[in-house]
């Protein structure tokens, strides 16, 4: 299974034309990503074929949340289920970096019937193995992880031991930095059967005129007259060699 997070209309088009077997829609990859627009979301689901699992976190940084913020967890959980949605991607972390159980159980079941991935911020739970265990007695059906590191390059190791551990009782999703080069050799090595990636390119925007000196984001280093967007070629290529 190939799985395209995609965080704008063209990269889940060309998810579907390149191969991939479901997107995981979000909004700001710079972020991290976080809940997407539903009303981009309506669009989509009347344009693909192909499984859209849905980003469910109200905002960037950690995964600590207010009540305020939970409600509206809550709330985008039963929005995305009532316009379509084929499953749902979230998770949640007490302070002392432990999954908070009660709160993803209850997101579990907001979103049932529907799969539930418990999404990176397991990467940042201070044991991996302990959160292995709660997240299956939670009622997840698959972990997204770069096995604890900044990429599944970094994590490989531990990627395998968590899929050791899993033992098919849920389902360890490998992704951060998977690519055609090093898509087979993680495969290969972790025994994981469903991968998660961007392959993201740069591409120029259309517009022929770019106000000199003004940057809308605050940030320099982020390019505001170029997209990144899934790259067809490459999504096709990465599933031949699945």
């Amino acid at each position: 299974m190939l799985e395209i997070c995609c965080a704008n209309i063209a990269s889940a088009l060309n998810a579907q034309a390149g191969g991939a077997d479901r997107i995981e829609l979000c909004d700001n990859l710079w972020e991290g990503g976080t809940t997407p627009s539903f009303g981009m979301f309506k669009v989509l689901r009347q344009e693909l074929k192909i499984q859209i699992f849905v980003l469910i976190r109200p905002r960037g940084g950690d995964f600590l949340y207010s009540d305020a913020e939970f409600k509206v967890m809550l709330q985008d959980i039963y929005l995305a289920k009532e316009l379509g949605a084929d499953g749902i991607v979230s998770g949640i972390l007490k302070a002392d970096g432990t999954v908070d159980c009660d709160r993803t159980t209850a997101l579990i079941e907001a979103a049932s019937p529907l799969p539930f991935t418990f999404h990176r911020a397991f990467d940042c739970s201070r044991d991996l193995n302990e959160a292995l265990e709660d997240i299956i007695f939670c009622g997840a059906k698959r972990i997204l992880t770069s096995g604890g590191k900044n990429s599944v390059a970094e994590g490989i190791e531990l990627l395998k031991e968590l899929n050791k551990q899993a033992a098919g009782r849920i389902i360890i999703l490998p992704g951060g930095g998977i690519n055609s080069q090093n898509i087979q050799s993680i495969k290969e090595k972790t025994g994981c059967t469903e991968f998660h990636l961007s392959a993201k390119k740069l591409s120029k925007s259309d517009m022929l005129y770019h106000k000199p000196g003004l940057f809308m984001n605050g940030s320099r280093e982020i390019p505001e007259d170029s997209i990144f967007i899934s790259d067809r070629d490459t999504i096709a290529e990465i599933k031949k060699q699945l």
